[in-house]
């Protein structure tokens, strides 16, 4: 059997944490940015969690299987 890639596209907008958890960038922060209220222009620098429904494709894309 031949090694599992990584897909690169997954692998530069997810990261994992030390104890595993997957974590994402925000949307919606990179235009438009008049109407939107500081406080909710300031939230999105903060990474998120990956829900856990999509954990399972996140981890086989960044060959975690």
């Amino acid at each position: 059997m031949p090694k599992m890639k990584t897909h690169k596209g997954a692998a530069k907008r997810f990261r994992v944490t030390g104890t595993g958890k997957l974590m994402r960038g925000k949307a919606f922060k990179s235009h438009i940015l008049t109407k939107k209220s500081p406080k909710r222009k300031r939230n999105f620098r903060h990474d998120g969690e990956v829900s856990v429904a999509d954990t399972r494709m996140v981890n086989k894309k960044l060959g975690r299987a």
